[in-house]
This record gives structure tokens, sequence and C-alpha cells, in this order.
């Protein structure tokens, strides 16, 4: 029950060749490569200072009544007191 050694890997290695072909080994490569270039990126976009689009602060703060807008049934029991 010795460890792992690199003959094991190589092996390893000869068998995946054989079962997937060297075509698919090297698109699974194509894209983890495409994989870790979009991380950067997006590791890289989180790093510069995100700025609201203007249109996202309202120019006109609306203020709301609480009393309009409180349940229509304590209203009528309110009218009717």
């Amino acid at each position: 029950m010795g460890g792992v050694s690199i003959w094991h890997w190589i092996v390893v290695g000869v068998i995946v060749m054989l079962l997937f072909g060297r075509g698919k080994v090297s698109e699974l490569m194509g894209d983890v490569a495409k994989g870790i270039k979009s991380f950067k990126k997006g590791m890289a976009d989180d790093d510069e200072p995100a700025t609201p689009p203007p249109s996202a602060t309202p120019a006109d703060p609306r203020v709301i009544d609480q009393a309009t807008t409180s349940n229509p049934a304590a209203a009528k029991a309110e009218h009717k007191a």
C-alpha cells in the first residue's frame, strides 16, 4: 500500500489518452484555459471601482405620507369612531 509514484501517473495518463484520444484532451485543456482567462478577467474587473449609472439615482425623491398608505380596514374603523 505504498504511495503514488510517477509511474502510476504515467500509466493513468496513457489510459486517459487511449480512452479520450488526443483531440478530446486538447479541447478539454483549451476549455480549461478559456475558463482560467475568463476568471482572471472577472477578478480584474472586480478590482476596478464600480460607478453607478447616472439614471440609478433619482432626480426627484418622493415623500410617501404614511397616513394615506395605512391599512384600509383601520382607516374605516377610524372613520366610524
